[in-house]
């Protein structure tokens, strides 16, 4: 287990999903609300705004409250006014994490994403303090049935793609930041919709964990991800197959 992604697989796992599926919907409405707001509220003319509402249709959103939120956003002076603010740190066992969060009170934020670090043994450091440890990067995954992977590897390069990965599990297409949408937009004309497209924070270098480390970090982004105005966190850590199952059992 390596990163973030499969970190969000784990804890669907673990149950209470009703809370978590309020705060997945609630950070969506966030991201849309502010994609409509930076640029025009149509999604056809407005990239961010149209991986938001794809995100949001991906989560099962209904429509309905996709295109309230985008109302709401479109109104003059309605609703919250939310900041874009990354926060960096380190956790348990030097684990180098990112914190991305949408918020209308940065105080109350940065305590509450403060505090988690504390009880679980980490520190929040200054902004830029372990971006160094990651690179920025569009990502866009598409399932393996829907071409074969050098149909994939030709379409992606022809989009501006930097690389391609292709698995029986699928294939994962990576793009430099400002050709994220153009690539994602080119391979959705071509393939449809794709099962996820996002900007990450991907670790250039990993941190392998041992059970006790692993629970610790665990326990970590799970305080993270309870904080409402928490979009995304990013951790370079790897967790050896072995040491999830003896985790997981």
């Amino acid at each position: 287990m390596a990163g973030h992604s499969q970190f969000k697989n784990i804890m669907h796992r673990k149950g209470a999903q009703d809370a978590r599926r309020a705060r997945q919907f609630g950070r969506l409405i966030r991201e849309i609300t502010v994609a409509a707001r930076q640029g025009l509220p149509e999604v056809g003319s407005n990239p961010r705004l149209r991986a938001a509402v794809a995100a949001a249709r991906e989560a099962n959103m209904p429509k309905d409250t996709v295109e309230r939120a985008i109302r709401k956003a479109a109104g003059a002076g309605a609703g919250d006014d939310f900041a874009e603010v990354r926060y960096e740190g380190y956790g348990p066992a030097g684990v180098a994490v990112i914190v991305e969060a949408l918020t209308d009170n940065r105080n109350r934020t940065a305590s509450d994403v403060r505090a988690a670090f504390a009880r679980q043994g980490g520190a929040l450091g200054e902004t830029n303090s372990v971006a160094f440890l990651f690179q920025r990067q569009g990502v866009v995954r598409y399932p393996s049935g829907v071409a074969d992977a050098d149909t994939m590897l030709e379409a992606a390069v022809e989009a501006g793609a930097e690389n391609v990965e292709s698995a029986d599990s699928g294939h994962e297409v990576t793009t430099a930041v400002e050709d994220f949408f153009a690539v994602r937009d080119a391979l959705e004309a071509r393939f449809g919709p794709p099962e996820r497209a996002e900007l990450e924070w991907r670790p250039s270098t990993t941190v392998v964990l041992d059970a006790e480390q692993a629970v610790s970090v665990l326990k970590l982004l799970d305080a993270l991800e309870e904080i409402d105005e928490v979009q995304n966190v990013s951790a370079n850590f790897d967790i050896p197959e072995s040491v999830m199952q003896r985790i997981e059992a």
